[in-house]
């Protein structure tokens, strides 16, 4: 092949190579604005749904940080009035939620029977006591609660069958549980059994020693020896 014709077919060949990049290159650019063109939308949705989300994230944190300042600061107030009925009032009047709603309402509970109304207290405590929803640490609280407020009102009995549900391996207020068990089976003549009771919380590694001078003060009382 001629020399000048085979440089001008390398130049045709080179030409046409570089031509089809840019017709490829045109149609991928086409391509690519006409796929922003029919789905750009999701991509812009998603920015401004993260970008509102994390906003929202933060409004939502402020506002939680919020009314638990408020809800504070209205407990503080309530319980820095004089008489307990005043206080178990004003704790009533208190707008909390969660955990401060618990909070609340044992602390009511407390300013109630302190002011003698027992009955209104067992009130207070009672649905805290059946809400299966609550975490079992104030739940088993408002248990045992109950049982230490309503000695006078609620039948040995029946405490024990309600402290026997909180006074299994493992539970927050189990010991506190059995000294209240042991309490209610001296008031049912079961002295035996209360001492048993009384003597295994002495000798518990897990009771405090305020929980165990106390055990070891009722087993003396009922007559017999803490050390046996």
């Amino acid at each position: 092949m001629n020399p000048v014709h085979a440089q001008g077919r390398r130049a045709f060949v080179s030409q046409s190579d570089t031509f089809i990049e840019e017709v490829t290159e045109e149609v991928r650019r086409d391509k690519f604005y006409a796929f922003l063109k029919k789905y750009g939308w999701i991509g812009i949705v998603a920015v401004v749904a993260l970008v509102g989300g994390a906003a929202y994230n933060e409004y939502s944190k402020s506002q939680d940080r919020a009314q638990a300042e408020a809800a504070g600061d209205a407990i503080t107030v309530a319980l820095g009035l004089d008489t307990p009925e005043a206080r178990a009032e004003a704790l009533a009047e208190v707008p909390v939620e969660g955990d401060a709603r618990v909070v609340a309402a044992m602390l009511r509970a407390g300013e109630l029977h302190a002011a003698g109304d027992v009955k209104g207290a067992l009130t207070v405590l009672a649905p805290l006591m059946a809400d299966d929803m609550l975490a079992p640490v104030y739940r088993d609280l408002a248990v045992l609660k109950s049982a230490m407020i309503g000695a006078g009102e609620i039948p040995p009995e029946d405490r024990v069958k309600q402290l026997a549900a909180i006074a299994s391996p493992g539970a927050p207020y189990r010991l506190l549980a059995e000294e209240q068990i042991a309490a209610a089976q001296v008031e049912m003549g079961e002295v035996e059994a209360a001492i048993e009771g009384y003597r295994a919380i002495s000798q518990d590694v897990g009771a405090s020693n305020a929980l165990r001078r106390r055990a070891a003060q009722m087993i003396v009382a009922l007559g017999a020896d803490p050390a046996e």
